[in-house]
């Protein structure tokens, strides 16, 4: 995972990162969501089937070191 203190060139990149040093710190992170509808395919390729998944409500995430 990409280093916090170098440049980041994706958000990927750069939200693993944020991600482990909040958890390095035993932080915990909460995502809330209010009708979210992602459309998630069935396979590779562009015209692989997709389906609808829908969801609300809250996502608790706490770190520790298991060290």
């Amino acid at each position: 995972m990409a280093d916090i203190e170098k440049d980041t060139t994706n958000w990927p990149d750069l939200a693993g990162a944020l991600y482990d040093k909040l958890t390095e710190r035993h932080a915990e992170l909460t995502y809330d969501f209010d009708n979210v509808e992602i459309s998630v395919p069935s396979g590779a390729g562009e015209k692989a089937p997709h389906s609808t998944w829908k969801f609300n409500g809250t996502i608790s995430i706490r770190g520790r070191n298991l060290d």
